[in-house]
């Protein structure tokens, strides 16, 4: 790439970066997962959301000190490609978180079909072909103008979930005289619930890890970034663990577990009123969700064109918009074909070892990294036992991933 050639606008503060990882963390998901959490847990799915942040939050701070040492796109790619200099390691990593947005945008924009379908009789192919370019087009459009429609998604998500918490105050009441059933799980069987509910609850939390690939657009990113990072999971474990307690004290657990829609069934239980306005939201969360995934993955096929991983014109960025055009489109056209063309369910569930692996080789780079560089550091750092443990964590994970599919 030539010196004088555009480069991405740093448009992102700490406000916008924070909102933008809640969006893309506080997604479609949590709206059907409580009720597969409360499944397992039971009345401890709250316990089960905490300590799936505390595994979760481990491989958050790796990526927020690597965010500070290499505020780059293609973050992962970076990272490995620092720890171990080899760059066929680094565009496996590049590819592999770039097929894990793909999958999940892919099925988001899939769902998004669905809830559409409901309203307006319209073939799910011209659907998703239409919220894929609408999405795209607003990424083209500017990263400041792309994350502020993305933070208004989000705070329709955020509100949305703030109505059930504010909903359910009478319900919280009854806290107190459960505390002990809620917090303290007896005997072998409920710890086990716990921790399969923490298993669930670890791919709620997952998202944080997209926010390094726009540190080129950040606004001092070695600061901005680990805070935002600290913001997003600190916020996302305070409303999944309120609207768990909501959830899990207002309905039975096998109920929640059977529900298709377990937070609207929640919101009509506590308010009385109709759930209309959280299906509603679900659509919003589905379309964030979408274009942050869109966002994300066309950073980090610009971040591996501009490192010369893969070919130039994937690097080019629009003098207008200041934004990966190229990228953008072929992440757009990717997710189109995924959405019409490939059988989800099984891809997303390889894909989910696919980030879990990436989670550890992160781990891994930053272990590596910190043995190496012995210097006095001048950026977010954390001890050397939290990306170990999050190594750990994430080989554990996706092992048991694996022994799922096995058995």
């Amino acid at each position: 790439m030539t010196g004088d050639a555009p480069v991405l606008r740093r448009r992102l503060g700490l406000i916008l970066l924070a909102l933008y990882g809640l969006g893309t963390t506080v997604g479609a998901g949590i709206f059907v997962l409580i009720g597969k959490i409360a499944g397992v847990a039971g009345l401890h799915a709250p316990l089960a959301f905490l300590v799936a942040a505390v595994m979760a939050g481990l491989t958050a701070f790796s990526f927020a000190e690597l965010g500070a040492r290499f505020p780059r796109s293609a973050g992962e790619a970076v990272y490995a490609n620092n720890a171990f200099g080899l760059p066929l390691l680094a565009v496996a990593v590049g590819f592999g978180v770039v097929l894990a947005g793909t999958v999940s945008s892919a099925a988001i924009t899939f769902g998004f079909a669905g809830y559409l379908r409901q309203l307006i009789d319209v073939p799910a192919p011209l659907a998703i072909a239409g919220a894929v370019t609408v999405m795209a087009l607003i990424a083209i459009w500017g990263i400041g103008e792309s994350v502020l429609i993305a933070a208004i998604f989000t705070l329709f998500e955020i509100g949305a979930l703030l109505a059930i918490i504010v909903a359910g105050m009478p319900v919280l009441a009854d806290l107190p005289a459960n505390i002990g059933s809620i917090a303290f799980p007896s005997g072998g069987a409920a710890f086990i619930g716990v921790l399969s509910g923490a298993v669930l609850g670890f791919y709620a939390f997952i998202g944080f890890e997209d926010m390094v690939n726009v540190a080129e657009e950040t606004k001092d990113p070695k600061r901005t970034l680990p805070r935002a990072i600290v913001l997003t999971l600190a916020g996302t474990a305070i409303l999944y663990v309120g609207v768990s307690l909501v959830a899990t004290l207002a309905m039975p657990a096998d109920s929640l577990a059977a529900s298709e829609a377990p937070l609207a069934d929640v919101f009509s239980e506590v308010s009385g009123n109709s759930a209309t306005p959280i299906v509603l939201v679900g659509i919003f969360a589905a379309l964030n969700g979408a274009l942050i995934q869109i966002i994300m993955g066309s950073r980090i096929l610009y971040g591996l064109a501009r490192e010369n991983w893969i070919p130039a014109p994937f690097g080019w960025v629009s003098p207008r918009t200041k934004t990966p055009v190229i990228a953008t489109v072929a992440m757009a056209l990717i997710v189109f074909l995924s959405a019409v063309l490939v059988p989800l369910v099984t891809l997303a569930e390889i894909t989910s070892v696919i980030t879990l692996i990436v989670f550890a080789v992160v781990n891994l780079s930053l272990v590596t990294i910190k043995r190496r560089d012995t210097g006095t550091p001048d950026h977010w750092c954390v001890p050397i036992w939290v990306p170990c443990a999050g190594f750990v964590v994430s080989v554990f994970m996706a092992g048991f991933q694996i022994v799922q599919w096995l058995r």
